[in-house]
């Protein structure tokens, strides 16, 4: 369904398309978002499938492909830590908060960077895998062992004593404790130990010992909520007027290793075709799934029968989707609904704390109405260069980070902080009306990080423009804390506003952190270009090929072949690049052999 712009709005898939079209058209018991969405398609485009697997994985590239406003989705699922292993001779495992279709593993989501990084750190100990930034085979026997294989924390490859496939027989089974298999890992490493023991080999046996004790520490951790031999997957979807969330277990062996509650982007479904959708989007997402898939929410045994045929495709083993309604299986569906009805009314109280703070904001500062979109405004740099200004946007009760910009300054020569402040926001008003995603609406409320001075330079490039667009200032006190926000004439105190106070710091120390991060970066990489444009016959354009191939780094130690191989440099850049990275430091000669 398209609007008005011929943007795609919404995305949905039918064996009988009519009937379901039909049903947003006819009747007066539609939900308001429904309405809603109804009374701005203004046009349908159809695309028909063969099968109806064919048009579930449409559905959902389409999906992610316009990102339609009135499909329901998870939100910020790509926020979520996964802990990622590479697809490599030598795998990697590290934590990542981005998942891309490539050949490597992803597991998790975790709910949070502690408990990815914890559960990291417990599976390379137990391993003893390398924690290392070194590369696999190619940095074998260039430097000597660290201390962490003297500490029996590390089974040192880069000596060479460990060859490829024994590497990854250690990552396979670092993979298997990762998925919840923790039962056969130690079997395996008990049956090792033994084996060390009756071979007199009693120092690896000690390791394998103190590997299988981490273990047995890990898998204590997790709450045992089935029988051993039951691996679940368990959705439950809890929904009302005002919110929506996507609960998950994850049970391996009978233990519940993973949980999730996803916040839905709209609080309703439009139709039970959404529930498949959200489900084939968590996998596209996250891990592979179990064998068995628990649903506590209806749908009909055709769609059940579709997801379970998308998955098994998906994953290359049987996946059974069932909707239990007793036994084991119901008491899980049962504890994922009270995960996400909690999660649901946590949500529902962050909301309302925020809105009560919108709601006295408003009329502390006098506005006609409560700001649904607010833009705050910091200017960072280090000393004359890398001036930027950073627009963090606070829309619908969240911070909306897909929509947050720097602009580099231009125009304003040195650390003029008033002429940038002016630059930003000039070039930010003129793109109001032309479009763009993020910058073509008009906020409500736009906040400043400084005083009056901020405001009065600002408030000019609002009227010239015709905008009726709140502009206010967030004053520090000399300890660097927001004491009170000013129009530019009259100063309103929010010390004893505690719950102003605290929006008001989380905006100013959001917008400030963004502002530091991009300016630092800026920086680096201005730095790190300019000590490569020191060798003759590298300017810049070289400087920005070679750092998109490898890091500084690397190239410092890098090959005459290994640079001569990326694409733009030449044999005479790259032996021009070692010589200079691999200069011999001349000795002095000494002709008096007395001192």
């Amino acid at each position: 369904m398209k609007n008005a712009d011929g943007d795609v709005v919404y995305v949905g898939k039918s064996k009988k398309l009519k009937n379901r079209v039909t049903t947003y058209f006819t009747g007066n018991t539609h939900t308001f978002k429904t309405a809603k969405m109804v009374s701005v398609v203004e046009d349908f485009d159809y695309i028909v499938c063969k099968t109806e697997i064919e048009a579930l994985t449409l559905e959902n590239v389409l999906i992610k492909k316009h990102s339609p406003k009135y499909n329901i989705k998870l939100k910020d699922a790509k926020s979520y830590p996964y802990i990622k292993v590479t697809a490599e001779e030598y795998p990697k495992l590290f934590v990542t908060r981005e998942r891309r279709s490539d050949r490597a593993r992803y597991y998790g989501p975790y709910q949070g960077s502690a408990s990815a990084h914890a559960a990291l750190d417990a599976v390379m100990k137990i391993f003893s895998l390398p924690t290392c930034k070194r590369s696999f085979p190619k940095d074998i026997g260039k430097e000597r062992p660290c201390i962490y294989k003297d500490m029996g924390r590390c089974i040192a490859p880069c000596t060479g004593a460990v060859d490829a496939a024994e590497y990854r027989a250690l990552v396979k089974c670092a993979e298997a404790v990762l998925d919840g298999n923790v039962k056969k890992t130690r079997e395996m490493l008990v049956g090792e130990m033994e084996c060390a023991s009756e071979n007199m080999e009693f120092e690896r046996a000690a390791v394998l010992r103190d590997s299988i004790k981490a273990l047995e520490r890990l898998s204590e951790k997790q709450k045992v909520v089935a029988d051993v031999k039951v691996n679940r997957d368990v959705f439950s979807l809890y929904t009302s007027e005002t919110e929506g969330v996507l609960a998950m277990l994850s049970v391996r062996d009978g233990a519940l290793v993973n949980k999730n509650e996803f916040i839905l982007s709209l609080s309703e479904l439009t139709s039970p075709e959404d529930a498949i959708s959200l489900i084939v989007d968590y996998y596209d997402t996250s891990a592979a799934p179990a064998r068995e898939v628990m649903l506590d929410f209806p749908i009909t045994e055709e769609d059940r029968e579709l997801l379970s045929e998308y998955l098994s495709l998906s994953s290359k083993y049987k996946v059974s989707v069932k909707v239990p309604e007793r036994g084991d299986g119901k008491a899980l569906c049962d504890m994922a609904r009270k995960n996400a009805e909690e999660s649901a009314r946590q949500y529902r109280l962050e909301g309302e704390r925020e809105d009560k703070n919108l709601r006295r904001l408003t009329t502390l500062l006098g506005l006609p109405e409560m700001p649904r979109r607010i833009e705050a405004y910091d200017i960072s740099n280090l000393g004359n260069e890398n001036i930027t200004a950073a627009m963090i946007v606070y829309e619908d009760g969240r911070l909306k980070k897909s929509d947050y910009r720097i602009f580099n300054i231009k125009s304003t020569e040195g650390a003029d902080d008033y002429g940038s402040m002016r630059e930003a926001i000039s070039r930010r008003v003129s793109h109001i009306g032309d479009g763009t995603a993020s910058l073509g609406v008009v906020p409500d409320l736009i906040l400043l990080d400084g005083g009056e001075a901020h405001v009065g330079v600002v408030k000019p490039i609002i009227e010239a423009m015709e905008l009726s667009i709140p502009v206010f200032g967030m004053v520090k006190d000399d300890f660097h804390k927001t004491r009170a926000i000013t129009d530019g004439k009259r100063e309103i105190s929010i010390a004893l506003e505690t719950g102003v106070y605290a929006f008001i710091y989380k905006l100013q120390e959001e917008v400030h952190r963004f502002a530091i991060k991009t300016m630092q970066g800026a920086k680096i990489k201005k730095m790190t270009t300019s000590t490569l444009e020191k060798i003759d016959g590298i300017g810049p354009k070289k400087a920005k090929l070679l750092l998109s191939a490898m890091p500084l780094a690397k190239i410092k130690s890098a090959s005459k072949k290994e640079l001569a191989a990326i694409k733009g440099i030449s044999e005479r850049d790259a032996e021009k690049i070692y010589q200079y990275y691999h200069k011999e430091v001349p000795r002095v000669k000494n002709n008096n052999r007395n001192s």
